[in-house]
């Protein structure tokens, strides 16, 4: 009975991965931009690797690759962000423009500052 419900959560995980891991690579083929292409890309990625560890993680247990498991998603939550801001701000830095509309905030002047 256990072994049935493992089973079943690593299909669960695996799929919930799969299905993320296919709409980021969606997201990177079809998004107009790199803001666009990055935010779909870090975002879904994120989810269905995290997915993907997960299974791994409750398929071989808390020991050996399990853990190897658990610790590549600590790595892929704390490296994701990082790296997507890093990504953005030298798009930014190089002159990608956004899409129509769209503006990378300015920061404030100090005109309309009253506290001071």
């Amino acid at each position: 009975m256990v072994g049935v419900l493992r089973a079943s959560v690593v299909v669960a995980l695996l799929a919930v991965g799969v299905f993320f891991l296919t709409v980021g690579t969606v997201g990177l083929l079809r998004l107009p931009n790199v803001y666009n292409r990055m935010h779909a890309t870090s975002k879904a990625t994120t989810l269905g690797a995290a997915s993907v560890f997960l299974a791994g993680a409750v398929y071989f247990g808390p020991r050996g690759a399990g853990l190897v498991s658990l610790v590549g998603v600590v790595f892929l939550f704390l490296t994701t962000p990082a790296g997507a801001h890093m990504i953005s701000r030298a798009a930014a830095k190089a002159g990608v423009p956004f899409v129509t509309g769209v503006y990378w905030p300015r920061p404030p002047t100090g005109d309309d500052d009253t506290g001071d």
